[in-house]
């Protein structure tokens, strides 16, 4: 058994294709550096990453494949699943090696997980663009804690920068301990060294601003008065709105 260990980056993966190519051995098995290693492995290699070889291998795939079919790559490797490198590895190989396109081939069984895959996390990511709710701080920055089942916050992050351009704002992943601020012309990656008050889904009192409260009440009245309560169907509550993202939602507070 061949065995390439890498840093588990994308960039990595990608280098790690580019290796293989080159030394001609392809590995039956990706793991991260520092990873035990199997208990029959014949050989192994260590990748380095490089960003030239990732960008070209990149390019490579978007020769031979639509741009739908890159962006369920990047989506797939999005989703954290176990197993899911050594899967893209073999996907990217197929692409490679193919005379034709194989993003629609979904008789072989990798073709079609790694569409269910990215479906899954195309679907998180949506949730987010809908279910994300800002708190206004105290400082006037809006902040948004979520902990999504699939890391598609880098999926979601472009629509909050066109549709909440005027305001500066954070959407924070709990989860993985990352977010993304918006200071009204660039948006970055950031990471807190304190989240654990967010964990609640809301602002503690004290960094909250005064109309802030002042709306959350009155949106909790608002909805209280237009709720019928002998309507009130939790069932289909949760079908349409994943009762996860309810600790964020001001009128499931």
């Amino acid at each position: 058994m061949l065995v390439f260990f890498y840093d588990k980056t994308f960039e990595g993966l990608l280098t790690a294709v580019f290796d293989a190519y080159s030394r001609k051995t392809f590995p039956d098995k990706l793991l991260g550096e520092g990873d035990i290693a199997p208990l029959f492995m014949d050989d192994s290699y260590t990748v380095l990453t490089q960003e030239d070889k990732s960008v070209r291998v990149w390019t490579a795939l978007e020769k031979k494949l639509s741009k739908l079919a890159c962006n369920m790559i990047t989506h797939a490797w999005l989703s954290e699943a176990e197993g899911c490198d050594d899967l893209l590895f073999r996907y990217i190989r197929k692409a490679i090696d193919s005379k034709v396109s194989i993003e629609t081939n979904f008789g072989d069984s990798d073709v079609l997980e790694i569409h269910q895959i990215a479906r899954k996390v195309s679907h998180e990511a949506q949730y987010l663009r809908m279910f994300v709710r800002f708190q206004k701080a105290a400082d006037d920055i809006f902040f948004a804690p979520v902990s999504p089942v699939y890391n598609a916050l880098p999926i979601a992050v472009d629509h909050f920068t066109d549709r909440f351009a005027d305001q500066k704002w954070v959407i924070y992943d709990l989860k993985r301990k990352y977010g993304y601020y918006y200071d009204l012309k660039t948006t970055s990656e950031i990471t807190l060294t304190d989240d654990n008050h967010l964990l609640s889904g809301k602002l503690d009192e004290n960094l909250m601003a005064e109309d802030e409260k002042l709306f959350q009440e009155l949106w909790k009245g608002y909805f209280k008065s237009m709720t019928i309560k002998e309507r009130i169907n939790l069932r289909l509550q949760r079908q349409h709105m994943p009762k996860r993202f309810w600790k964020y939602l001001t009128e499931k507070q």
